[in-house]
Order: structure tokens, then sequence, then C-alpha cells
């Protein structure tokens, strides 16, 4: 393998995760110098040519303090509110980091639909696309005040929606900043002799099982979440660093091919966009699969109903579903058949399909094009 500075030395653009417990490093509170170092290292990426996204934790943490809270909140409205009072701060604090150094900050928030909705993922990558155009730092977060799941880690404190993030608008790399070091192949806290690890070439069920839980008071994303991350960014030819937020100049040196933190390599076979944004996709329901039409899907065939066992879900056509065999999901698509009609026509031949229905779409139920498989 080629070094690291040989491997990121033609990247441009690079999406940065920050965690709460990066951006509230003064006992707690935020700190203004850790946002002013991050803004001076991106100026400086900025000024080489390099394009610079950032996903900043941290609201929640904020309102914590604001609204003071003994401790973050489990009630869902209660973290809905923190996150309100506290994104407006956040996003002040990263306004007057930037501006010293002569850069505007545009403010994102996201959710799992912004992904999910094709025409509206669309839409968000066109203006990513443009706000960098104009040398504006995007700052994206989840939209936490109207969203349930997201605040219960879907997207896990960040980590995976950073991943989202880096996947779909094409970035090089994703750097995930925490308050550890990196992927260790014990828990550190709990191991003295627990090693670092600074090169993931693949991501194995033995690297997954090195993933732990939360640790933090006021971040929620453990190293399990950083891993799905990478790996999420991995099959889209994204490398993914996690490092430590602590280093001086960190983005610098990561960047200038320092060996830091840990290193997951992208996948040499990289899905099309268009795919990548299938398998990402959040699923409105499931079908299971037989043998056959599973051995059919991996040789790069649509899927017929007479191969479907169950469905599961209300869908309708145009949905992305999970396509499973044997309970475990093996591809996504998109469905040319609502719920109600792919339960009358599941395990029958295609031939069968105006009998039954009175009409047919299609002779498959998801046609191969729109097929990712995992």
């Amino acid at each position: 393998m080629s070094s690291r500075k040989e491997l990121l030395r033609d990247i441009n653009k690079i999406v940065v995760k920050i965690g709460t417990t990066s951006i509230n490093q003064d006992e707690g509170k935020l700190s203004s110098y850790f946002l002013d170092s991050i803004a001076s290292q991106v100026s400086t990426l900025h000024r080489s040519g390099k394009k610079v996204v950032i996903v900043s934790s941290g609201s929640i943490g904020l309102g914590v303090d604001v609204l003071d809270l003994d401790s973050r909140p489990r009630e869902i409205p209660v973290r809905q509110a923190a996150a309100a009072v506290g994104q407006s701060i956040l996003m002040q604090e990263w306004g007057k980091a930037f501006s010293k150094y002569g850069l505007k900050v545009a403010q994102l928030l996201l959710t799992y639909e912004s992904f999910s909705n094709r025409l509206t993922y669309l839409n968000l990558r066109n203006s990513m696309h443009t706000l960098l155009s104009y040398g504006v730092i995007p700052i994206i977060n989840e939209n936490d005040p109207i969203c349930v799941h997201e605040i219960e880690a879907t997207f896990g404190d960040n980590d995976k929606l950073s991943a989202m993030v880096a996947s779909k608008t094409e970035a090089g790399l994703l750097i995930i900043l925490s308050d550890i070091d990196g992927l260790y192949d014990k828990n550190p806290h709990t191991n003295h002799g627990a090693k670092l690890i600074h090169l993931v070439e693949e991501i194995t069920p033995e690297v997954e099982s090195y993933g732990g839980n939360p640790i933090s008071f006021k971040g929620v994303g453990g190293m399990r979440t950083k891993i799905m991350a990478a790996k999420i960014c991995a099959f889209a030819g994204c490398h993914t660093i996690i490092a430590s937020s602590r280093e001086k100049d960190i983005l610098l040196r990561l960047l200038d091919g320092e060996e830091m933190g840990t290193l997951f390599l992208a996948n040499k076979d990289v899905h099309k966009n268009r795919i990548r944004w299938i398998l990402l996709s959040r699923s409105c329901g499931s079908v299971e699969v037989d043998e056959g039409a599973k051995e059919a899907i991996k040789r790069g065939m649509s899927l017929l109903p007479s191969g479907i066992t169950n469905v599961d879900g209300d869908f309708g056509r145009g949905d992305i579903l999970e396509i499973k065999s044997n309970g475990e999901v093996f591809a996504k698509g998109i469905t040319d058949y609502s719920s109600s009609e792919m339960l009358k026509i599941k395990g029958q031949h295609t031939n069968q399909i105006v009998d039954i229905l009175g009409y047919k779409n299609y002779n498959h139920v998801i046609k191969k094009e729109n097929i990712g498989l995992f």
C-alpha cells in the first residue's frame, strides 16, 4: 500500500465530523479555543484548494448548559428543547471562529429523509456543491428538534450522518474527531494493554467486535457507530480516519500523512452513486425471497414475483425495500409494485399477474438496475 501521504495527497473534498466531547473541552463547556483551532486549520486547507464540510455535534450538550439541566435528558421533548436552544449558540460560535479567517459558514440541518427522498437528496447535493463553489463552509447537524429517530441514535451522534454526507457528496476522506486516539483492539479505558490499530484494510466481523458502548457524558456515539460510519464510507470509495481532537493541528497533520489515529481504507470496487443512494436510504418495507431468487439477483437479474415468499410493511410503488433471504438483508431495491399488490402476486408467475390484479405494471417486481447488493 502507498504511504498515507501519497494516499491522501490528491484528496480535494473532506468531511470533518466533530463530536460533542471535542467541542465541550473546557470542563464540559464549549471551547472557543478548539473551534478557533479547527477554523484556522480549515482556512489553511481552503487556501490550498481543498473543500471542507463540517458535521458538528454539540447542540444538545450546549442546550443542557443553557437550560441548567443536571444531566443529559432522556426524555425526547426535553432533548429536543435542548437541541433547539443549543443549535443557535453552536452556529454563532462557529460563525465567529471562521470570520477571523475571512470565511463564511452556512447551516444545514438534515434528517434521514434528506437522503431517502431522491429529489430532496439531489437538491441537497446541488446546494452543497454551490456553497463550496462560493467558498462557504457548510456546518451540518441533525435536525434534532423535529426528529425522534435521529436523536435516538439512528445516525449515532452524527457518526452515521457524517458518513452519509461523505458518501453522498463523493468526498475522498471522512475525518472523525473524538476524545479517543482511534480504534483499539480492546477498550483502552478498562484494558491497559490495549493496542491502537493504525490501519484497517477491511472491516471484518473481528474489527466490528472492537466497537464499544458510549462512554462520554454528553455524547451518544460510541466506537461501534464510528466503525459503521467507516463501513458506509468504504463502499462509497471514501477513506475514513478516527483520531483525537486533542492533538494540535490534527487536521493538517493527518492530511500531511502523519500516522495518527486509525485509517480505514476505501473499497476498491465502488458502487455507482444511484446504487449508493438506494443502499443508504431508509427502507419502507421488506421482501423475503427464496434461494433461487437470491442467486438470480446476485447474478444481476431482476426480482420476479415467483421468488417472493413473504412481504412485510406498508409501501407504495417507487419506495425502497430491503431484500432478505433466510432473514438476512443482502440487497435493497426500488419496488414497482405496492405492498397490497405484492401480497397478491407473491409466489406467482409473471403471466398470472394480469389475472390476479387485472393489470400489470411489469413482469418484474424490482428491476435489476434498481437493485443494490451489500
